[in-house]
């Protein structure tokens, strides 16, 4: 970022930089001016003080590249207004905790295995989880790494992280766009029907849970796709399944899998007490982000696996499933065709069928020579 200096109480400019090429105009004042709140930056949208290029702007509009960023003068801060709080330091455990979580590490990104328990953000009385130990991982580069997706308090497995704004813009967009591919596996219980299927199933906040939970909602649910695959089966107690969410809705792969009477092992959230066998089994969610592949920002691809957390891996190992047999899978297989693609389908079969008998009809009245 650079900014065209003015005498002070003067209109701001700044010159959008390729680490910021293609973001929203709200996210580059959170990095660049993270005093100035969302409110103050809609308002100045709304009288048409914030401009880009000299054209009105909204907090919503992408910016790249060499553009200018027209900013009103700063408000002044309030003898009342709350003060922000600095992150405290990280003790030499914490930072040797953040590290041992690292399984891929190159100039623009971080991949972790996150273990089950940990949040990837704080919230409401989580105080610990991965936003607050990213100061472990900054080094020698500027800036702090950037959380780029997040996933549940209780999925364990490969998480990205981003070294720099122009590898978080990069991400981001991979993730939005679906050029990202995320493998997960599961334990369920029961034996789905399909072996290999795709569930698609509007989701939306279930009312009344302070939007702490989801539901199918066919009305008025945003759509989700999830497609699985069955690896192995323990009779009819449980199966063990490769997970590929084709959306990214909120708890979407725990709301379908109990959707569909198959609830994940451990998810008491989604499938109540059905979702605990009984045993040795852990009572943990027995949900683990295996794979990740994605595009680099600087050519090539990322790739990696995250082994499984303690509790998974004995889990396999007391129903005597192998391992080797889910990365074994065979990859990039086509899907199972969507529900708007069968519809396109039988459309498409039932004209010809209108086609074909309507030329029979048409010869059978042709007269006979």
């Amino acid at each position: 970022m650079s900014e065209t200096p003015r005498n002070e109480g003067d209109v701001r400019s700044f010159r959008v930089e390729s680490d910021d090429d293609g973001i929203r105009l709200d996210r580059w004042f959170k990095r660049h001016l993270p005093d100035t709140s969302f409110t103050a930056v809609a308002k100045w949208a709304r009288t048409g003080q914030l401009r880009v290029d000299g054209a009105r702007a909204t907090p919503g509009d992408r910016i790249t590249t060499g553009q200018t960023i027209r900013v009103p003068p700063a408000e002044p801060v309030r003898a009342d207004a709350p003060v922000k709080r600095e992150r405290p330091p990280l003790s030499d455990d914490e930072i040797a905790f953040a590290r041992e979580l690292v399984i891929h590490r190159d100039a623009q990104a971080i991949v972790l295995n996150k273990p089950p328990g940990l949040a990837t953000q704080g919230g409401t009385k989580t105080t610990e989880h991965v936003d607050g130990l990213l100061d472990a991982y900054q080094d020698d580069y500027d800036g702090r790494p950037k959380l780029v997706h997040r996933l549940d308090k209780d999925t364990s497995g490969a998480l990205l992280i981003a070294r720099t704004s122009r590898a978080a813009a990069f991400f981001s967009k991979s993730f939005s766009s679906r050029t990202a591919k995320k493998i997960y596996w599961a334990l369920v219980v029961g034996v789905p029907s399909i072996e290999d299927g795709m569930i698609e199933l509007p989701i939306a906040k279930q009312p009344g849970s302070g939007g702490e939970k989801m539901h199918v909602d066919e009305a008025e649910g945003a759509p989700a796709r999830t497609r699985y695959r069955v690896i192995e089966l323990a009779g009819t107690t449980c199966a063990w399944v490769e997970l590929i969410p084709y959306t990214g809705r909120t708890h979407q792969l725990r709301v379908h899998m109990a959707a569909i009477g198959h609830p994940i092992v451990g998810d008491g959230k989604y499938g109540g007490q059905a979702a605990f066998l009984t045993g040795s089994i852990s009572r943990k969610m027995h949900l683990h982000s295996r794979n990740l592949r994605i595009d680099h920002p600087d050519g090539g691809v990322i790739d990696v696996k995250a082994e499984l957390p303690r509790h998974f891996a004995e889990s396999l190992k007391h129903f005597g499933f192998e391992e080797m047999l889910g990365d074994n899978m065979p990859l990039d297989t086509p899907p199972p065709p969507s529900k708007a693609v069968k519809k396109q389908q039988a459309k498409q079969h039932a004209k010809t069928v209108r086609k074909d008998r309507k030329g029979e009809r048409r010869r059978r009245g042709a007269p006979t020579k």
